[in-house]
């Protein structure tokens, strides 16, 4: 895999470091940039689902709107 070096401000990988509990700077950084998109891939299959249920009518329909009181 290729590699790309970046220079990045010294107390946001600092802060990065003590949220992972990870020791290395670029290991800290990397496991941040993995989550970040592991976690757009678990957004993206979310929503798909949703969308499949609205093509395919299987939605529930819609709650009445509620009257505060």
């Amino acid at each position: 895999m290729a590699k790309v070096n970046i220079a990045l401000d010294a107390e946001l990988v600092v802060e990065v470091m003590v949220l992972t509990g990870v020791g290395s700077p670029q290991d800290a950084v990397e496991t941040v940039v993995r989550d970040y998109i592991a976690r757009g891939h678990r957004t993206e299959a979310r929503t798909a689902s949703r969308d499949e249920g609205h093509r395919t009518g299987d939605m529930l329909p819609p709650e009445p709107p509620h009257h505060g009181g």
